[in-house]
């Protein structure tokens, strides 16, 4: 079963009390996990790929880039997500720093600090006391690790989104 991120609508029908119409109701999910969905094996495919170079739009081992990278290691478990670091971004539920572990997201505004859009996405590889490592793609490394304190990042956090459960 493909698992889709995209925006998810239910419909309701109003009909009570003299109201009739149809209602749409926008649904964040999540997907549950479990062996086939676990944390620790998205984390393990992602580091088979560092050193992978940074390819603009690449989608592909021949080089990836940021949210092409994260796309490419989550749809290895049917989980479907856009090409888009900013559209990424609004799907699964946001936690706390505090409570980032391995697996989940995490995103940063662009180039400009000064900016509002997030530009940037990993995949958070350990969490320890006051350290967070990440996997990424980057335009100077290509598929590679950091840390969340190198100041670069720190200025440009934005949010740690969890996409399993």
């Amino acid at each position: 079963m493909r698992v889709s991120f995209s925006r998810l609508f239910v419909l309701v029908l109003l009909s009570t009390a003299g109201i009739h119409g149809v209602k749409a109701v926008h649904v964040r999910t999540t997907v549950k996990a479990d062996s086939s969905h676990s944390e620790s094996a998205i984390v393990n495919f992602a580091v088979k790929h560092l050193h992978i170079p940074y390819r603009s739009g690449g989608t592909s081992k021949k080089g990836f880039d940021c949210s092409g990278f994260v796309r490419y290691c989550f749809n290895k478990w049917n989980i479907t997500l856009p090409h888009s670091s900013a559209a990424q971004a609004t799907h699964g539920a946001e936690v706390n720093l505090d409570d980032a572990r391995p697996g989940d997201l995490i995103f940063f505004k662009g180039e400009s600090v000064k900016s509002k859009n997030i530009g940037h996405v990993g995949i958070i590889t350990d969490v320890a006391p006051n350290s967070i490592r990440f996997i990424h793609s980057a335009w100077n490394g290509g598929i590679r690790y950091d840390l969340l304190d190198a100041s670069y990042y720190r200025k440009r956090f934005v949010a740690v989104k969890r996409l399993l459960d």
